[in-house]
């Protein structure tokens, strides 16, 4: 089945704004890219503004729905985690990996509203899956649910910038620490 061409456009968009930079990439090449008239982009995206809000919504809808996958597996919550870990080191190890598109996007778009609610929608439902995952083996998950989530931002922006993936097996290993001590505190109370 042919593609949608909204679909064609956030695709060749969201490869270019990705590997390049918001900024760096203008609306002629996404058309270019996309293989599509001008009119047509801006009959399906008003605006760049737009188009990068679109472009980190579909991203937003991909990362959440493979983490919940990991939290409706059928595996104990300190393997849930690890799993977590282990996927975004897979994706960490590929060169063409730049770190999280949504804090590029801020860094780039900051001042678009449109982007930073994106972003910061995104940001907050990483911390509640960690949040559902701890509500599973602690009673008072919200603590350990913020280190989590730390940890797996923290690793994204170490590896951006250090362009080494083993930050993620470092955040990884200092996850399940926070998961083991916050079930040992609720196994001593």
């Amino acid at each position: 089945m042919k593609e949608a061409i909204s679909d064609q456009i956030l695709n060749a968009a969201g490869t270019l704004f990705y590997r390049e930079g918001i900024r760096a990439v203008g609306i002629d090449r996404i058309i270019e890219e996309a293989d599509v008239a001008k009119a047509t982009l801006y009959r399906h995206f008003p605006s760049k503004d737009h188009l990068v809000a679109a472009y980190l919504k579909a991203r937003h809808e991909r990362v959440i729905r493979a983490l919940q996958d990991v939290v409706d597996a059928k595996i104990e919550p300190r393997a849930q985690i690890k799993l977590i870990f282990d996927r975004l080191y897979e994706k960490a190890d590929s060169p063409d990996f730049r770190g999280c598109a949504f804090a590029l996007a801020v860094a780039e778009h900051g001042e678009s509203e449109r982007v930073v609610s994106v972003a910061r929608t995104h940001k907050a439902m990483v911390r509640d899956l960690f949040a559902a995952i701890m509500a599973r083996a602690a009673d008072r998950p919200d603590q350990a649910a913020a280190h989590l989530s730390l940890l797996y931002e923290g690793s994204l922006a170490t590896v951006a910038v250090g362009r080494d993936p083993s930050a993620v097996l470092i955040a990884r290993d200092c996850a399940l620490s926070v998961f083991d001590s916050a079930t040992l505190l609720e196994k001593a109370s």
